[in-house]
């Protein structure tokens, strides 16, 4: 138990009683030598034990039989004034034994009269606590899940703290703090009863909590997280295992350009990336690279996104498959890396020093087949080469063959005979269609292969 010192008083020590004043009688007060004492009807004097002066108040007579003052009484449990009377409903400041290194503590004495001790007392709408000689607390307490300020009043929310282990180096693993430099404090956030907000028992390293309709990231002690950090442990091969904290503490949700997790950073093209991520933090991470199917692509804001397997969205031209069976495949294009974002209809493509037009449609899809009288596989423009003027393509519908005769701008003839540079006639229907060559039947004949995307494996 705490050694106390003297009371610090700020008032004379004067015995008043009220206005009824204390005279000696048979039973009841009298002075003896400067000192109050209290006699029993039998005439004896009272030891150790509790009178009434005649101003209503209670005081103490010791086990000398003398009106205590300005003194710890009655086990201790108990304080007394200069006056003798009771304290109760407020507070006492006591100087601190040298042995504790001095200083000043607090005690409160309920409407009892008795010292609050070992427990919480809620004083003027603040909660404070007291330990088992009755001191007030202040700091880290209760196995350092509550936390009382300067003045003893126990904190709510938000609040900026040294850690209660601050001395231990290897305690702030995993994952970054949110502190500021040269500070090392951080956040925690206490419940409105004023218990520290925790990760459960067993968890490991990451811990969300939704604090106020927000997710957070807290660490084994509480202390609030900033940056990447992962949910597995220290660290992941899966992007999905991480969770990005911002500045302010808050767990990120939606659109956020960041640099990737350390841990995982040789696998990214560029050193800031883009990542979308969930209600609750997940980064949203897609399919390897070249496996993508048409159920991979996912719909944010009114735009189509593709992920890679680093959390990253797409760009240029992906090959996607648009079966279950990966069977079937065509192009999507999602753009410049500062779009990102699936288009449609027609565009310009670079591929290597040449660009190519092509043509996407409602769905994203590239076309295969004829597109305002030109011939389309994949989006891709199917031209002759320049020095053909006319070529054949065969294009697949199942396991059917379409030629298609093309001129050197991807433009399909439709009902009409051209012959080719070498002198090769051909002959087509209103579709387009090759129907004779050098007038023969065609039946069953396939033709040059149509030119395939050329695929950006930027992921």
């Amino acid at each position: 138990m705490r050694k106390r010192g003297l009371a610090i008083l700020a008032f004379a020590a004067v015995i008043t009683f009220g206005s009824t004043g204390i005279s000696a009688m048979a039973e009841g007060w009298a002075q003896e030598g400067g000192n109050w004492v209290y006699y029993n009807a039998s005439g004896t004097r009272l030891y150790n034990g509790w009178r009434k002066g005649g101003d209503g108040y209670w005081r103490y007579l010791n086990s000398s039989g003398v009106m205590a003052v300005n003194s710890w009484v009655d086990n201790d449990d108990y304080f007394v004034g200069p006056d003798g009377i009771m304290y109760a409903n407020q507070w006492l400041q006591v100087e601190r034994s040298n042995y504790y290194g001095g200083g000043y503590d607090w005690y409160y004495f309920n409407q009892n009269g008795k010292c609050v001790k070992e427990k919480w007392e809620k004083i003027n709408n603040n909660w404070y606590h007291f330990d088992d000689s009755g001191a007030m607390e202040t700091g880290w307490i209760q196995d350092n899940m509550y936390y009382c300020d300067e003045n003893g009043v126990m904190v709510t929310g938000w609040q900026r703290l040294f850690s209660p282990d601050e001395d231990d180096d290897d305690y702030y693993e995993p994952g970054p703090y949110a502190e500021d430099e040269n500070d090392g404090r951080h956040w925690y956030y206490f419940s409105t009863s004023g218990k520290k907000i925790v990760p459960s028992e067993g968890d490991d390293g990451l811990k969300l909590k939704k604090i106020n309709g927000v997710y957070y990231s807290l660490a084994e002690d509480g202390a609030m997280q900033t940056g990447w950090s992962c949910a597995n442990g220290t660290e992941s091969d899966n992007i999905e295992d991480y969770r990005f904290v911002d500045s302010s503490g808050q767990v990120r949700v939606g659109w956020y350009s960041t640099e990737p997790p350390e841990h995982l950073q040789d696998r990214y093209e560029h050193d800031v990336e883009w990542f979308y991520f969930s209600n609750k933090g997940v980064p949203k991470a897609g399919p390897p690279k070249g496996s993508a199917k048409s159920s991979d692509l996912v719909k944010i804001n009114g735009n189509t996104y593709l992920f890679d397997d680093n959390g990253v969205p797409v760009y240029g031209l992906q090959k996607i498959f648009t079966d279950k069976e990966e069977s079937e495949y065509t192009a999507y294009y999602f753009g410049t890396r500062a779009q990102s974002a699936m288009l449609k209809g027609k565009h310009n493509v670079d591929e290597g020093s040449n660009t190519v037009q092509y043509y996407f449609s409602s769905t994203g899809k590239g076309y295969t087949g004829v597109y305002e009288n030109y011939l389309y596989y994949m989006g891709k423009l199917q031209k002759a080469d320049s020095g053909s003027r006319y070529e054949v393509f065969t294009i697949w519908t199942g396991n059917t063959p379409k030629n298609y005769v093309v001129n050197s701008s991807g433009k399909i003839a439709k009902n009409t005979t051209v012959k080719d540079r070498d002198g090769v006639k051909y002959k087509t229907n209103g579709s387009g269609i090759l129907v004779k060559e050098d007038d023969e039947d065609v039946e069953g004949k396939t033709y040059r292969s149509p030119e395939e995307p050329e695929w950006d494996w930027n992921y």
